[in-house]
Parts: C-alpha cells; sequence; structure tokens
C-alpha cells in the first residue's frame, strides 16, 4: 500500500514536515509505502475553467499538476497539509489540488485522505475544513486522529515541541493505515459501493 503526501509549506524543512515525519514512521510501521512532494514554493498557476481537460484527460497546462496525477491515481492513501496564511491554506497548495482533482477523471471513489495543518496560533480549523471539502466532494473516507489533525510551532522545527500535535499525527496515520487495510479487504470481499449516474441539478433553468 502507498500513501502520497503533499507539502504545501514553501519550507520544505518547516513545520508542516515535523507533521509528516511523525507520520511516516507510523506508516513505515504498518508496512506502508510513503511518498512526500514538496510543491510550496513552487509556481503553479490556477484553474482557468477553460474546460480543456475534459477533451485531453489531463491539464492545459503541463506542470506539476500532471506530474503528480499518476501517482494520485496510484496511491491508496493522500495527505495534504499546509501552514495555515490568513486563516487558509498556502494558495499554491489550493492551486494544485483544484486542478489535480478536476482535471483527473480516474475513480477516486475509497482513497482516504488526510489534511495536515500547522500555525503559530490560530486559523487551523478554517483551514483543515477547507483541504477537506477536496476530499468529501470526490468520495474519498477521510481519516480522523483524536483531535482535528493540527500542530503549532512559528519557527521551522517548533512543533517539535509540540507533544500533543505530534501525538495527533502519530493516531491519525495509524487509524488511516487500518482504514485503507480495512477498504482493501472490503474491496475483496463485497467491492465498492455502486454509483449512481450523476444527478445534476441547477437552480437556475
Amino acid at each position: 500500500m502507498k500513501v502520497l503526501m503533499i507539502n504545501g509549506s514553501p519550507r520544505a524543512n518547516g513545520n508542516t514536515y515535523v507533521a509528516f515525519r511523525e507520520m511516516e514512521k507510523i506508516f513505515k510501521e504498518e508496512g506502508i509505502e510513503t511518498e512526500i512532494l514538496n510543491i510550496g514554493n513552487q509556481d503553479i498557476r490556477s484553474c482557468i475553467a477553460c474546460g480543456g481537460c475534459a477533451e485531453k484527460g489531463r491539464c492545459v497546462f503541463d506542470d506539476i499538476v500532471n506530474e503528480v496525477a499518476p501517482k494520485f491515481e496510484a496511491c491508496d492513501g493522500l495527505v495534504v497539509g499546509s501552514p495555515v496564511y490568513y486563516a487558509s491554506a498556502n494558495a499554491t497548495l489550493v492551486a494544485l489540488l483544484t486542478r489535480l482533482f478536476y482535471s483527473t477523471h480516474f475513480d477516486k471513489t475509497m482513497k482516504v485522505g488526510a489534511a495536515v495543518v500547522s500555525a503559530r496560533r490560530g486559523g487551523l480549523s478554517s483551514t483543515f475544513d477547507e483541504l477537506n471539502k477536496f476530499f468529501t466532494i470526490s468520495g474519498m473516507p477521510v481519516a480522523s486522529g483524536q483531535y482535528w489533525n493540527s500542530i503549532h510551532g512559528a519557527a521551522p522545527g517548533e512543533a517539535e515541541q509540540d507533544a500533543e500535535g505530534l501525538q495527533i499525527m502519530r493516531t491519525l496515520a495509524r487509524n488511516m493505515a487500518f482504514l485503507m487495510k480495512s477498504i482493501a479487504l472490503g474491496k475483496d470481499a463485497y467491492g465498492i459501493p455502486e454509483r449512481e449516474p450523476f444527478e445534476r441539478t441547477n437552480f437556475i433553468r
């Protein structure tokens, strides 16, 4: 099994990475392979709603989004992490996720998602909520921990002092590993839930 971890912090070794590293330890114990992608300092443009991906099957802007797409398709679980900027996720990460989720047409149902956020003090809950919406609109079960998946620290590395935050990450990783393994067993025994044809209802006709 494999978990893809996307770090949206421009500091590859900052406090978001501290959280990821703590999760990695547990995934390794659980026999789960991990890959961390650091995208926070890259030049990633936002979606322009051109609809070109519907024809091409990939984003028209051939950058890291199209490089991440096959990794996303191959993984069993996805962790996305971001520092908090104005009670929101790093805009670079949001741009990547918006284009990645919209331009990829493979079935994301039953891939397990988890969001992780780091901050000096506040804005964690709203950022956590923002990131989870990518999973829930895509039929992806969301892994939870023992609290909202957050860790505190200002200067890079300070999150290592947040004992509760580190414990939250370990608990999250254990729960995510259990959920992925349980889903794999369920697929073998029962398959995945039947999906009805999509019904689009526009309120203005």
